[in-house]
C-alpha cells in the first residue's frame, strides 16, 4: 500500500511543470500529505488493534512476574529474618544451659572433692587409731615377754652370784619384782638427771 502511494507521488511530480525553488523545495505537495495522512492512519489503527495490545500483555506478564518475584523475595527475606532470629534465641538457649551445666559440673565437682578430703581425713584417722593401738598392743606384749625374760635371766644371774638356787617360784618372782622396780626406779631416776 505504501509503495502504491509513493509511486502515484512520483509520477504526479513527473507531470507537473517545473522544478520547485526555495521553500516549495521543503514543503510537499497536498497530496502527499493527504495520502501520507491516510497510510499513517492505516497503520496506527492496525498497530493500535492488533500489536498494541500484544505488547501491553506481554509487558503486563512481565510487571506480574516481577511483582510476583519481589513479592516472593521480601517473604522469603521475612522467613530468613524469622528464621535467624529463632537460630540466635537457641544459640542465647544453648549458651545459657551449657553455663548452667558449667555451673553444676563444677559445684558438683566440689562436692565430690570435698567428700573424699573427708573420707580420706576419716581413713588417715582410722589408720593412726589403728596404728597407736597396734603400737601399745605390741608394747605391752614385748614388756611381757621381756619381764619374762629378764627375770629369768636374772634368777640365772643371781643364782650364779649367790651361790644358791634361786628355782623356787615365789623366791623367783620376789627377785625378779625387786630387779626391775630398781631398774625402772634408776631409769626414772637416769631420766630425770638428763633433763
Amino acid at each position: 500500500m505504501i509503495a502504491a502511494a509513493l509511486s502515484a507521488a512520483v509520477l504526479t511530480a513527473a507531470e507537473t511543470t517545473g522544478e520547485p525553488d526555495g521553500l516549495a523545495l521543503l514543503i510537499p505537495a497536498t497530496y502527499d500529505i493527504l495520502w501520507s495522512t491516510v497510510v499513517l492512519a492505516a497503520i496506527a489503527f492496525a498497530f493500535y488493534r492488533f500489536v498494541l495490545p500484544k505488547f501491553q500483555a506481554v509487558l503486563d506478564e512481565r510487571t506480574a512476574l516481577i511483582q510476583g518475584g519481589i513479592a516472593k523475595a521480601e517473604s522469603a527475606q521475612a522467613e530468613a529474618a524469622i528464621a535467624l532470629a529463632a537460630y540466635h534465641q537457641q544459640l542465647q538457649d544453648a549458651r545459657t544451659e551449657a553455663a548452667r551445666i558449667r555451673e553444676d559440673a563444677r559445684t558438683e565437682g566440689t562436692q565430690i572433692l570435698a567428700e573424699h578430703r573427708t573420707k580420706a581425713n576419716e581413713e588417715a584417722a582410722r589408720l593412726v587409731e589403728t596404728a597407736h593401738k597396734q603400737i601399745e598392743a605390741e608394747r605391752q606384749q614385748a614388756s611381757v615377754s621381756l619381764r619374762g625374760d629378764v627375770g629369768t635371766l636374772a634368777t640365772q644371774l643371781a643364782s650364779k652370784i649367790v651361790g644358791e638356787s634361786l628355782e623356787d617360784s615365789a623366791r623367783q618372782s620376789r627377785v625378779v619384782d625387786r630387779f626391775l622396780d630398781e631398774l625402772e626406779a634408776s631409769t626414772t631416776t637416769n631420766a630425770g638427771k638428763g633433763n
